[in-house]
């Protein structure tokens, strides 16, 4: 997947301004794919050239005019080719896994603390999906959405964005846990056989808001 790939999917909301579309891939695309507003600028001219967007300029009384692009037929044939082809597999690189990987050696409670960061992040990601699913759902159950709904693909992919952060937050509770119970040195428990107060309260909430998510 390239970004032009990515921003073509992004037009299939309607059409959109440059700033418009790196809104959407703060918002709607984010757990899946991450641009810059200047890589989305360079890659619209670049689909315009191509001939994959068409842009047009509309003008504002109080604003600069600005320049708006829809997807073409041709972009949508690319997309439809883009589906059909092998999907390559996802290649990961992960820094905080490396750090675990080289725990016993190294600095057990910096670990721990970039453990309890990745969990803040998952939490603010889960929110801002729940609030996403929320607006999609529009009141409805997921049977009657998909069922009524125009596009599911976005849908589809919020789920998996849900997913990949509840599953995280499960993971990281479980780490904390176990690095706690080896961590025996004078100083680093309190009592031998019982996990300190702080990560024990960071797993119990690690673990409360998977299943406020969980639905």
């Amino acid at each position: 997947m390239t970004l032009r790939h990515a921003a073509l999917t992004a037009l299939l909301e309607g059409e959109a301004s440059g700033y418009q579309l790196a809104k959407r891939f703060d918002v709607s695309v984010a757990n899946f794919w991450s641009a810059t507003p200047q890589q989305v600028y360079r890659e619209l001219e670049q689909l315009e050239s191509a001939g994959l967007v068409s842009g047009r300029v509309v003008e504002q009384a109080r604003r600069p005019n600005k320049r708006v692009y829809t997807l073409t037929d041709a972009g949508r044939d690319e997309l439809h080719a883009f589906t059909a082809r092998a999907a390559r597999p996802t290649a990961m690189r992960d820094d905080l896994l490396v750090k675990l990987q080289a725990v016993d050696t190294g600095d057990v409670e910096a670990v721990m603390k970039a453990l309890t960061e990745r969990m803040e992040r998952s939490r603010v990601k889960l929110a801002l999906y729940d609030r996403l699913r929320d607006d999609l759902l529009q009141g409805r159950d997921e049977e009657e959405f998909l069922r009524e709904a125009e596009r599911v693909g976005p849908y589809l992919t919020l789920m998996g964005g849900r997913a990949y952060e509840q599953a995280n937050l499960r993971w990281a509770t479980t780490v904390l846990r176990l690095l706690d119970r080896r961590s025996g040195a004078a100083g680093v428990r309190g009592e031998r056989g019982t996990a300190r107060p702080e990560v024990a309260g960071r797993a119990a909430a690690g673990m409360g808001r998977v299943n406020r998510h969980a639905g």
